[in-house]
């Protein structure tokens, strides 16, 4: 029976199951590396569930032999089909993706061949209402070893934690250089892993009406090269998912962020690519009217990836914020974005959130309305007042300073030195040098009527299926009390 104060409750999530094995992957560089060396463990089943999957991208970037299976995923899920008798692979990608794929080369010609195998199958997922996505990015092997998290298998992906200026490494399969990409995700073994292998032949049915069988495996897919972080503990899986047809709506999603947020007593870190959830920030709206609030650290983006996403999301960002300023204790919230030594800005795609350094949640989930309410996605968490997790704080805390080191160019243990005891992140990061690899206040731009249009009234932004054809008097940012239109005083 868990603490009536833990977040984690039959209301805020799907599943609790235990793990043998965890650990947290930050960035692709080292996930594509562990992915390939888990698939090449695979007997039974691969199941990749996911956003975006490019099939022209690297699977692994170490250096190759002459016998080596091949390097692009394309590629290298044939030979796997190939050489191993016994091992079906499904892959599920959201439905509106297929347009991409007519701008991607090869990418048909490899579609076509995977075709032709019994053994690879290749769907796309619309089982969702008009304006929803498929958001999830999971991967499940021989239901013994599963991801859950927000890297996608697909291009603009992969850098390392370094996220060094024209790295030549970090290049696109058409040749052109992208800027910095900064990620995360989780894996998981043991019952984790086949409840998410459960919720990847679900997704699977419903998108395409086939059913999958369990798979009955002793196999261990777990790479050798990674070491397990946590051992033995117990973790929640949450999920948000729109109605549609015979599915029923779900939100545990959102209503755990709102609990992570009200049970905080010193902190919360996050990494976000998104800013634009009205009931998010009114919850930390409600926190910053209290006496002695959190500190609550944001790191996200400079601007959205992409035009259609900086009007949607920018300047509901932006008024929010702007609107959190007005609160008692605004000086205690912060949001940064990260740039690297050559002043680039570092995209922040990474779904994070640090509690007390008592609860780690990493999924695929942004802090927008589409994540709360319209699109599919999957979260985990672990909680330290979870049964067999009371020893996990150590491992929450040095994530966080590893994260935050990782942002502002320096070691994990100059940020333990500076945050031990109460210190403050805001202090430490606004105290660091303003050069150099950092983290700098977001700057909030100034809106013209169109854009403050679109962001107050959600037009691009809605919290269900409902919402785009909803009225203009039932919805916008501010229909609460708890947020105040930073524009009408």
């Amino acid at each position: 029976m868990l603490p009536s104060s833990v977040p984690v409750s039959p209301s805020t999530c799907w599943r609790i199951e235990r793990a043998g094995r965890a650990a947290v992957i930050v960035d692709a560089a080292d996930y594509f590396d562990i992915l390939r060396a888990a698939m090449m463990k695979a007997e039974k089943r691969i199941m990749l569930v996911g956003w975006d999957f490019d099939t022209r991208i690297l699977i692994g970037r170490a250096k190759r032999k002459r016998h080596d299976p091949p390097a692009r995923i394309g590629d290298f899920i044939l030979w796997l089909a190939n050489t191993r008798p016994d091992l079906e692979i499904k892959i599920l990608k959201w439905g509106m993706g297929a347009v991409k794929m007519l701008s991607r080369g090869s990418t048909l010609v490899t579609a076509a061949r995977w075709a032709m195998h019994d053994r690879i199958q290749f769907k796309f997922d619309t089982a969702h209402p008009a304006g929803c996505s498929h958001h999830q990015k999971i991967v499940v092997i021989d239901d013994n070893f599963a991801v859950c998290g927000g890297i996608d298998t697909t291009a603009s992906r992969w850098d390392t934690r370094a996220h060094t200026a024209q790295d030549k490494r970090r290049k696109n399969p058409n040749g052109k250089y992208y800027t910095p990409w900064h990620d995360i995700t989780m894996v998981a073994d043991g019952d984790v892993a086949k409840a998410l292998g459960e919720l990847a032949r679900d997704r699977w049915h419903v998108a395409n009406g086939d059913t999958l069988d369990p798979v009955e495996s002793d196999n261990d897919p777990w790479p050798e090269a990674l070491d397990p972080q946590l051992r033995d503990v117990t973790l929640a899986i949450s999920r948000t998912r729109a109605e549609w047809q015979e599915v029923e709506a779900v939100n545990e999603i959102e209503k755990l962020h709102i609990a992570q947020i009200e049970a905080a007593e010193r902190f919360i870190y996050m990494e976000n690519q998104y800013f634009t959830s009205r009931k998010i920030a009114e919850a930390i709206a409600k926190r910053l009217d209290q006496p002695d609030p959190p500190e609550i650290v944001l790191v996200t983006p400079k601007t959205a990836d992409g035009w259609l996403e900086q009007k949607a999301m920018d300047g509901a960002r932006a008024q929010l914020i702007r609107s959190l300023g007005t609160k008692r204790g605004a000086v205690r919230f912060a949001v940064y974005c990260p740039v690297n030594e050559a002043e680039e800005d570092i995209y922040v795609h990474a779904k994070l959130t640090i509690e007390d350094d008592e609860s780690l949640r990493i999924g695929s989930a942004n802090l927008n309305n589409r994540s709360m309410g319209l699109d599919s996605e999957c979260d985990m968490t672990l909680d330290c007042h979870m049964p067999g997790n009371e020893d996990c704080t150590a491992m929450i805390r040095d994530l966080r300073h590893s994260l935050i080191a990782e942002h502002c160019g320096v070691e994990p243990e100059v940020v333990a030195d500076a945050l031990a005891g109460d210190g403050s992140m805001i202090a430490f990061i606004d105290a660091r040098p303003k050069s150099g690899k950092r983290l700098v206040r977001l700057e909030l731009e100034k809106l013209d009527d169109a854009e403050k249009f679109i962001a107050e009234n959600e037009l691009l932004d809605p919290d269900s299926p409902e919402g785009f054809f909803e009225p203009l008097h039932k919805r916008g940012l501010f229909r609460s009390r708890r947020l105040k239109n930073p524009d009408q005083g």
